[in-house]
Parts: structure tokens; sequence; C-alpha cells
């Protein structure tokens, strides 16, 4: 038995779904329904945190998830061995046999990561065999829904740091080895300098920065040995933790073996805060600093943090130069999941057949689907700026140019220039879509964004196309008639 933490689930992902896709999975095989082709879109429902748009990440994670879709010998022995409730083996030989067979061939469009999308946009498109749809839809949602999430989250706290620079901490307090890593990942996407996490810097080319622990000074008789030593180890790269037991004498202390770096032609980087009162601390240690002739010598932050404590610290005044972000940053703490969703909305028996639009009603307005092949087509003014996102439907014909606003407005678009979002990545399972690295993503994030600058978003129109519109209200009708 393989035991090693990194072999212990990575050669195969095919499993890495809910049971009950894979009752669906051989429901449809054994009615003859598997090869039906169909159309699946995923979208989130409210913008995360508050804010009034999230950043879109996890696409490569996703897509190298996709390459490799396949069950193993291992997988199907596993599902082999499972039994239903009167203790007989849950599926079939022959849908076992199936699924070993299968090769992906789905066609995925998807809006690239790095960009400003917004609530009921599709962000994903999967079109392909019924059978494959269905069962990839656990482990995009998990993929796709938490690095959007952690992206947009790392977004706001660099927002709220206004050009500060913000540090990833949180790997020892991240959802397990994968959540640490995909936090990193998509925080460097949103905005943020480094990470703590050493992994994703090798991985992901992510910078790293880190300091001491309090464990470090606790470790000798007193501070300004601990502070000296590593001093010897590490001259050129001294960021001190000064708050293991008194802050003020902590930065004294660490002033004292700054002035020892600079005889040796070196410098004190930094000091650390991590308790107490951020704001009086800072601003004292700044004064002190600066009267010391430490004056470019930088204060971090941690203790923490979040995007509200760092936008209040900066308003009162904290002289605070660095910030340090860890559990509310890559757990999402005040909002830990995306709510992001996976939907049917078109189905037909193959290629000659007509499509049959599907959507999915709720007495909840925002919980109905929209039906369709869905594409987003952003509009902009010819200074560059977003002018409207709308959503239409690449089964009909093309887009009116007219936009029915969520807020019930009717815009005008056809005369703007456009771009449509989502993007081709597979064909019939093929990847082509080329690979951007993550500091072009990084790059595309920081643009899009400046795109928007002066945008107000609770005005931004965004909709749905005037024929889609028509198409949704007309099923609706009808489903509800059907039903009384």
């Amino acid at each position: 038995m393989q035991n090693s933490l990194n072999k212990r689930y990575r050669s195969s992902l095919a499993l890495l779904t809910d049971l009950y896709q894979i009752t669906m999975a051989y429901g449809y095989w054994k009615a003859g329904r598997q090869e039906e082709e169909a159309i699946f879109h995923w979208f989130y429902r409210k913008n995360p945190f508050g804010a009034n748009y999230a950043i879109t990440a996890g696409l490569e994670d996703a897509i190298a998830y996709m390459q490799d879709f396949a069950f193993s010998v291992d997988d199907i022995q596993y599902l082999g061995g499972l039994k239903g409730a009167d203790g007989r083996p849950l599926f079939e030989e022959a849908f076992l046999n199936y699924l070993q067979r299968m090769k992906f061939s789905c066609d995925i469009d998807a809006v690239p990561e790095g960009r400003v999308v917004f609530a009921h946009e599709p962000l994903l498109r999967v079109r392909g065999p019924l059978i494959q749809a269905q069962l990839l839809e656990t482990a995009l949602l998990n993929i796709l829904n938490f690095q959007t999430l952690i992206a947009s989250k790392a977004h706001q706290v660099c927002l709220a740091a206004q050009g500060d620079t913000v540090l990833e901490f949180g790997l020892r307090r991240a959802q397990g080895i994968d959540g640490g890593l995909s936090a990193s990942r998509a925080a460097y996407i949103a905005g943020v300098a480094a990470t703590s996490n050493v992994l994703a810097g090798k991985l992901y080319d992510i910078p790293v920065k880190g300091t001491h622990a309090h464990s470090w000074v606790m470790s000798f008789e007193d501070e300004q040995q601990a502070f000296a030593t590593y001093a010897q180890a590490m001259p050129a790269n001294c960021v001190f933790l000064v708050d293991t037991y008194d802050t003020q004498k902590g930065v004294d202390k660490a002033i004292e073996i700054g002035r020892e770096l600079r005889a040796q032609g070196q410098d004190l980087l930094g000091i650390r805060l991590d308790s107490g009162d951020l704001r009086a601390l800072s601003i004292w240690a700044r004064k002190r600093l600066d009267e010391a002739g430490f004056e470019n010598t930088k204060i971090i932050a941690s203790d923490s943090l979040n995007e509200d404590k760092i936008r209040t610290l900066k308003a009162g005044g904290a002289a605070i130069d660095s910030w340090g972000v860890g559990t509310n940053l890559v757990t999402a703490q005040n909002q830990p999941a995306l709510g992001g969703v996976y939907k049917l909305a078109a189905l037909r028996k193959d290629a000659n057949s007509k499509w049959a639009y599907k959507i999915k009603l709720s007495n909840t307005p925002i919980k109905i689907s929209n039906p369709g092949a869905l594409q987003v087509r952003r509009y902009y003014l010819t200074d560059g700026r977003p002018y409207g996102d709308m959503i239409w439907d690449e089964l009909q014909t093309a887009p009116l140019g007219q936009l029915q606003s969520l807020d019930g407005r009717s815009i005008v678009c056809d005369s703007r220039k456009y771009e449509d979002l989502l993007q081709p990545i597979f064909r019939k399972g093929k990847l082509c879509y080329k690979l951007p690295s993550l500091g072009e993503i990084r790059k595309a994030a920081e643009q899009d964004l400046a795109l928007f600058q002066g945008v107000d978003f609770k005005l931004y129109p965004k909709g749905l196309e005037a024929n889609l519109a028509q198409t949704k209200a007309d099923l609706i009708e009808g489903l509800r008639n059907k039903k009384q």
C-alpha cells in the first residue's frame, strides 16, 4: 500500500468527486443516455466579501485535472468493491469497464484567470457527453470556487493596504496542504507580494519572505543574544520579531544589533510587531527608529489581520509599511465559501437533434439559472473603460446588443467595442489554450483592475441579452404552467 503523503491520492483524481456524481453517471449509462450532448456552466450567485465583483483564479489547476481525467485500475477496483443497501455491488462490472475505457472529450471554454467578473456570469462552460460533463462537476467546483474566493479576498486585503506591501503568512492555518498551496497561488494573482510558503515559492515561482518565530528568541538566555545570533547567521536578511517579551525593549535591542550590522556593512531591514496595540506601537517604533538613524528600516505588522483591521489601522495613522496576513486570508474566515454552482443549461440526444433548453426554477429568484450555451460579452467605451457585461446565448443568432440589466434597465451596447470573456480551452478533449505564466496572470489582474478604475460598480450594467432574457421568461412561464 502506498502511504506516503505525495502518492496517496495524486496518481489519479478521477474519484475526487461526490458519490452521487458516479451514481448519476451509472443511471445515465443504464438508461443509454451517457453520450447525449450536454452544456453545463460554472458561476457564482453573490459577489464575495460584500464587494461588487470577484477575481477569477484556479483555471490552470482545473486544466491539469481535466487533462489527466481518467479512471485508473485502482479507481475501478475501489468502485467495484462498493456495496449497496442490499449488500450487492453498487455498480455493474460492464459500467466500470465503460468508465475505465472512457476518454475525456469535452469542449471547455472559460474566463482566463485574473479577470474581474460578476455574479451570475458563466465563468466556465462544459459541452460534451452528458456522463463526462456530470463527472467533472465536483472537482471543478472544488478547484475554481476556492481559488476565486481567495484571489478575491486577497484583492480586498490589498485594497485596504492602499499600496503597502502585503505578505501571505497563512500556511500553518490553511485547510490542508492543497488549501495552503492553492491559497498562496491565488493570493499572488490578486496582488499579494510574497508568501511564507516555501513549497508554493518553488512550485509557482512566488517570492518567499519570512523572519523568525518567538521560539527563536525564547531558545536563548535573552533577547539581545537571540537577535545577535540571528544577525550572525543572516546578516543581510535581518528582520527581528520584537514582541516576545516587551515590545518597546525589543525595538531598542533591535536597534543595538542594527548598529552592529552597520559596522559590518549591513543594515537592519525591519522589525515585526505581532501583538498589542499595533497603531500605538508602530507610531512609537517609527519615531524611535528614526531618532536612531534607521529611517529606512521597515515596520511589518501581523496579528490576525484582515482588510477591516488594516483599514482601521491606516485610518488611525499607524506607521506600518508591510502587512503579514495569514488565517483571515487563506481561510477567507468571514466568508469561507464562494457558493459557486454548476448547472445544466442545454441538452440534446445527438448532433442531429435540436437543443432542449434547461433551467432550474426556484421561489428564490437568485437561484433561477440561465439556459443555453452562455458567453459573456464585455463592452468598452472609446477610452478603454468597461461599459457593461452582457450574457448571451451562442445557440441563438448573434446578440442584438441590447442588455436587460439585473436592475431592470435596458442598455443598448451594439455600437461598442467588445470582447467575449470565455475563451476556448479544450476542443474534443484536446488542450487548445496556451497557459500563461503566473506572473502573466498577475499582470492581467492588475491591468483589468486598472481598466475598472473610476467605474461605479453599483451602476455598472450586467445582465442578459434581450433574446436570451425572452427565452428565459418563456421557459419559466412554460414550466410553471406545466406544474399547474
